[in-house]
């Protein structure tokens, strides 16, 4: 009799599928560091509510810039005043390790950091011009690429085709370096729309997407061509009131977040179109100062979304309200 009453309930479950009523699930979580209070912010991934300083100065923490999540899972975030990589759980936030320790192999005012297809660490150490790489212990590996007209490295991202490309902010160029040897290879983009071009971004269709700090916008690049567009517009009619994009990161539903360094906050845009959507993160929110790189992130500080449903109504409606009495 339960079997036959569990299979019951399963078809009911079933149907309940079918006519696409779902339970709903939790985004991942936005993280954002917030470089003049020295803290990485935890937002709410499903409405961008501030839940609590995910990262604090307590641990060492100071200045805060580029982080990323590692192969690992585990958060790594520069720290700018004191020339180091932190490493923390990306679940709770607690601190791991100082994961490069200061100025390890001459780290000096590091900002955007990214993990490469080798596993290893590649950091923009921005008062030397120089991207440095370290491995997955943190040890200090070399000089991975500069020279060529870098000035003022701001993030170095792996591209689909498997080179490095690195903001070169202090003279408005985009170069790409050979991802295996880290050999220049050229000057993807340079001057033009260009202006003080800060984080970099691949897209789900391949394209670079790069915040153009300078003038408020975002610029598309296609890879092939080199050619560019605007993502989204310099226009504060149109942008949202973007100010100083840093970083610029596609979210799980598709979307493109940035973060917006004067205005504090994270606004969010049509992946596809560019079109705005609305303020993800509200000016200011948690005490967010000095908004710079986001990532998101599957924590465990924020709780599973709930739904009550009204038992009776929802039988009655399937025509399950006796298994689930005789069930129960």
């Amino acid at each position: 009799m339960i079997f036959r009453h569990f299979l019951q309930l399963s078809l009911a479950i079933t149907t309940i599928s079918v006519f696409g009523i779902t339970l709903p699930t939790r985004a991942a979580d936005l993280l954002v560091s917030s470089f003049n209070d020295s803290t990485v912010k935890l937002y709410n991934g499903n409405n961008g509510d501030f839940v609590e300083n995910f990262v604090t100065p307590s641990s060492g923490l100071a200045g805060p810039v580029g982080l990323t999540v590692g192969p690992d899972n585990n958060l790594y975030v520069s720290s700018s005043f004191n020339n180091s990589i932190l490493e923390y759980s990306s679940q709770s936030g607690q601190f791991i390790s100082d994961f490069v320790t200061p100025r390890s192999g001459g780290l000096s005012f590091p900002l955007g950091l990214s993990f490469g297809p080798d596993g290893n660490l590649y950091v923009a150490s921005g008062a030397n011009n120089q991207i440095l790489r370290y491995n997955n212990t943190g040890s200090f590996l070399g000089a991975f690429a500069s020279g060529n007209g870098l000035t003022g490295p701001y993030d170095p991202v792996f591209g689909p085709d498997g080179n490095l490309y690195v903001s070169s902010s202090g003279n408005n160029e985009i170069l790409r370096y050979n991802g295996t040897t880290g050999a220049f290879i050229d000057v993807f983009a340079q001057n033009g729309d260009l202006n003080t071009p800060a984080g970099l971004a691949f897209g789900p269709d391949g394209n670079l997407y790069v915040s153009n700090s300078g003038n408020n916008s975002i610029l598309r690049y296609n890879l092939q061509t080199q050619t560019d567009s605007v993502f989204v517009s310099s226009n504060p009619a149109q942008n949202g009131g973007l100010q100083v994009p840093v970083n610029p990161v596609f979210g799980p539903d598709g979307n493109l977040y940035v973060a917006g360094r004067d205005s504090n906050d994270v606004l969010r845009y049509n992946g596809t179109t560019g079109a705005y959507i609305d303020t993800f993160v509200s000016p200011g929110s948690g005490g967010l100062n000095g908004a710079a790189f986001i990532t998101f992130a599957n924590t465990t500080s924020v709780p599973e979304p709930s739904v009550t449903f009204g038992i009776a109504a929802f039988g009655i409606a399937l025509g399950t309200s006796s298994i689930l009495r005789s069930c129960f």
